[in-house]
């Protein structure tokens, strides 16, 4: 009877160890990268759903029912802003499984002196990737089905509308669902490349980042991200050089804007530190200062993490808002100098509607730069613990990680807005270079000048600092919770 009693504490334990989620799931930046496909799952949905009760609405109407220019600037909206909040997702992901390989250094080691391979190491990581990919695609497709819920039963009742033709579950949901799934573990795929490189003496070690002479070494990847850089640029001219001629040079500027992006993200170890050393010298001279900036500059892999997310954010609704401005100083121009109210009303609620809409892919981003800015400070542990041994106190360590989070994001604000002003003209040139203005001009070639809204831009640093402030909380009390002997322990 005792030995029956004395297994069912046994049996519990293993059902509740057995139910538990797995270790690897519990570890910090798993849970933001569930969220970040949640929310590229559901934005997906989101979209998807309201596209098609617009077209459902538009096929009754008798006067654009038949109107296939509709059709196809919807589902080409639809395709461009998912497009792009997967990307950004993407990005982070990749970002954020790095920045996690990088703290597993040690027991990837270990595992590799047992006999473990890299190749073996890097297969379970990726399909860690695809099951935080597919239940955060899970999670989207169902939230995101009972937003679409609400929203559109909303709309029904404050405009008395009916769309008989339309359903709200169908299969096409579940198309963003399996594309973050997959796009997650390919991302993971993608930042665990580090795995390959890992040496059974790095046992001895912690959490290892790039230093700033490995990374300069890196010619294969170096290479590839100029190659891409430049063509995306030549693109761009391209595309402007043919929007001269006919709209569709928006298209080459487009893709020339992806591929350059591209370049800039994969060469962001590059292209960053000089910023960071520009922004770095605004702190001042104080220990702290001097200490937050060189944090920032020495190991440039980890904070062009943290940075370039933040870039792509303020780079996406800098160039929406402006593109859609200088359309409308271009219209305004048209129209001999004022523009009609109804078209201005449309066009502040189109671009009201935009920024919305890339407003998800910022979100995205900024939930990236508070995760990888908490596992960077947890991998730090020890690192901070010898700063408070050696008679750094809590204030000066919190305030050292608040200027750490400030240097990244104000060198990503820079950065984005410079990015942002120039594929905004580049988008609005390509696409209106080829409209006449003036009646009067001999050639239908305008140069469209680059119209920079003040609110659009007002709110972007407005977000950015509030950014900084919130990624900055948790990773301060983490920095002071440990003691030092025990943070020294590790």
């Amino acid at each position: 009877m005792s030995a029956l009693t004395a297994e069912r504490p046994i049996v519990a334990g293993r059902r509740a160890a057995a139910s538990a989620p797995p270790a690897w799931l519990r570890e910090r930046g798993m849970g933001a990268s569930i969220l970040v496909a949640a929310i590229s799952s559901a934005f997906g949905v989101v979209l998807i759903s309201t596209t098609d009760y617009i077209a459902a609405f538009l096929r009754a109407d008798p006067f654009v029912g038949d109107s296939d220019t509709l059709a196809f600037v919807l589902s080409f909206l639809t395709v461009l802003l998912v497009g792009v909040a997967v990307y950004v997702a993407a990005i982070v992901t990749a970002n954020t499984f790095a920045t996690v390989i990088a703290g597993r250094t040690r027991r990837i080691a270990l595992l590799r002196l047992i006999g473990a391979s890299a190749r073996g190491q890097r297969a379970e990581v990726a399909r860690q990737g695809l099951i935080v990919g597919a239940l955060g695609a899970m999670l989207g497709l169902v939230g995101g089905t009972a937003i679409a819920a609400i929203g559109l039963g909303a709309a029904d009742a404050a405009w008395g509308l009916s769309v008989p033709d339309f359903a709200l579950v169908q299969p096409v949901l579940l198309v963003p669902a399996v594309i973050v799934a997959l796009t997650t573990w390919a991302a993971a795929w993608a930042g665990s490349r580090r795995v390959l490189a890992v040496t059974p003496l790095q046992a001895l070690g912690g959490a290892v980042e790039a230093s700033r002479e490995q990374i300069t070494a890196r010619t294969g990847r170096n290479v590839g991200a100029a190659v891409l850089l430049v063509s995306g640029a030549a693109l761009l001219a391209a595309g402007v050089a043919i929007g001269l001629v006919i709209p569709l040079g928006v298209i080459v500027a487009f893709v020339g804007g992806i591929l350059s992006f591209t370049g800039l993200a994969l060469g962001a170890t590059l292209v960053m530190p000089p910023v960071l050393r520009l922004v770095g010298r605004l702190f001042g001279r104080s220990a702290t200062a001097r200490l937050a900036a060189e944090n920032a500059l020495r190991y440039p892999e980890r904070s062009s993490r943290m940075a370039i997310g933040v870039v792509m954010g303020v780079t996406l609704v800098t160039m929406f808002a402006v593109a859609i401005e200088s359309v409308k100083v271009l219209l305004t121009r048209a129209g001999g100098g004022s523009l009609p109210v109804e078209l201005a009303s449309v066009l502040d609620s189109f671009s009201a509607i935009m920024m919305g809409l890339v407003a998800v892919s910022a979100v995205i981003a900024g939930v990236g730069l508070v995760n990888l800015l908490t596992i960077g400070v947890v991998q730090r542990r020890r690192e901070l613990g010898l700063l408070r041994a050696l008679g750094v106190s809590n204030a000066q360590v919190r305030r050292m990680v608040l200027l750490e989070a400030a240097h990244v994001t104000i060198a990503a604000l820079g950065t984005g807005l410079v990015l942002g002003i120039a594929y905004g003209w580049a988008g609005a040139q390509s696409l209106l270079g080829s409209v006449r203005v003036d009646p009067d001009q001999t050639t239908s070639m305008t140069l469209v000048w680059p119209a920079v809204p003040p609110g659009p831009l007002v709110a972007v640093v407005a977000a950015t600092t509030v950014l900084t402030l919130v990624a900055a909380v948790v990773p301060t009390r983490l920095a002071t919770r440990v003691a030092p002997v025990e943070a020294l322990a590790e």
